[in-house]
């Protein structure tokens, strides 16, 4: 028992993140939208908490780390392809546990986000629409190649997709490598 607390005393902000990412995942599943109310406290935390750990180098690490989440999802948010909500949730995470950590989290939560959209194509059995689909935004995004033209055909066919609230993916994703790495405990 006496090592459990000690591991949680040390961890406390990896579980501070889990909490986090656990309630973000629950309201995007809810209501398709991760709030501002939760992203931009969780990263001017996160920069607070990294200066106050390691002074202006943490701080700097922390910044990085931010910088990484946003860069790493908005590409796909400059297309349509997820919600603003999803990028700053990364971000947040980015501001918690810094560049390295972060960016493997995201590639953990790609495979569990990749692997969710095909158990929902599988379940709606829907193979033919998504795959007709996913062929027209990859041909627009290598035709038309301005990201405001191709957000603006995103936003139109929008209703017609069948959407993943891709905070979910972040959580689990974000948490899986939390495990793997020995992060919690």
């Amino acid at each position: 028992m006496e090592n459990i607390t000690s591991a949680l005393a040390e961890n406390w902000h990896v579980w501070l993140v889990t909490v986090v990412l656990i309630i973000a995942a629950v309201i995007d599943g809810i209501q398709l939208k991760v709030p501002n109310w939760l992203t931009f406290p969780m990263i001017l935390s996160g920069w607070i908490f990294s200066f106050c750990w390691m002074g202006w180098p943490g701080l700097g690490w922390s910044l990085l780390g931010t910088g990484v989440g946003l860069a790493l999802l908005l590409p796909p948010y400059a297309v349509g392809g997820m919600g603003a909500g999803d990028v700053k949730l990364l971000a947040g995470v980015g501001a918690w546990i810094h560049a390295t950590h972060t960016f493997y989290a995201f590639g953990v939560s790609a495979v569990v986000g990749g692997l969710i959209a095909l158990l929902m194509v599988a379940y709606r059995r829907g193979w033919q629409k998504h795959s007709d689909q996913f062929f027209s935004i990859l041909n627009e995004i290598m035709t038309i190649r301005d990201p405001e033209a191709l957000s603006e055909i995103a936003a139109r066919r929008k209703s017609s997709m069948f959407l993943l609230p891709y905070g979910i993916p972040i959580a689990i994703g974000t948490i899986a490598y939390f495990v793997w790495e020995g992060m919690l405990l």
